[in-house]
């Protein structure tokens, strides 16, 4: 089982390394949480691919190669430093942290809440909601709480 806390490492990992690309498993939970980093532009780009690559063109996922399967993150560098500082979970497996649309509101505003910090101006918190996998501020606008996954800076 893929969490969050795999692609936190694999991200953060590749930003230290200076890499152009890295390829984390393809999961829903990756997808979504990959759009979000790419939405906010924190990598370049999202292709799929297999474990030697991204794909040239289109190749659906099957039972037979659903082990090979990767998302490719091209990773973004602004003036030769990375646009990603640090990549951190929020919840784990043994501690699950859930937040209601109110308290979302006071994280978003900079103030913390519970053992959770506020977060601050170029910070971005990624929230599993029953909309999805959102952005904190997406997830306040829509009045939705949920599950604090990870947060970016």
């Amino acid at each position: 089982m893929v969490g969050v806390y795999d692609i936190c490492a694999r991200v953060q990992n590749g930003f230290r390394a200076r890499l152009g690309r890295i390829a984390v498993p393809e999961t829903k939970l990756n997808l979504a949480v990959s759009r979000v980093l790419y939405n906010q532009g924190f990598v370049s780009a999202v292709t799929r691919g297999t474990h030697l690559g991204p794909d040239e063109s289109y190749v659906p996922t099957t039972n037979l190669n659903v082990a090979e399967r990767r998302l490719w993150l091209s990773l973004k560098y602004y003036q030769d430093s990375p646009v990603l500082r640090k990549m951190s979970c929020i919840s784990k497996p043994s501690r699950r942290i859930a937040c209601t649309a109110n308290q979302l509101q006071i994280l978003a505003s900079g103030k913390p809440w519970s053992i959770v910090r506020g977060v601050i101006p170029g910070e971005i918190v990624v929230v599993s909601t029953t909309k999805g996998i959102l952005e904190i501020q997406d997830a306040v606008e829509h009045g939705l709480g949920g599950v604090l996954l990870a947060r970016a800076s």
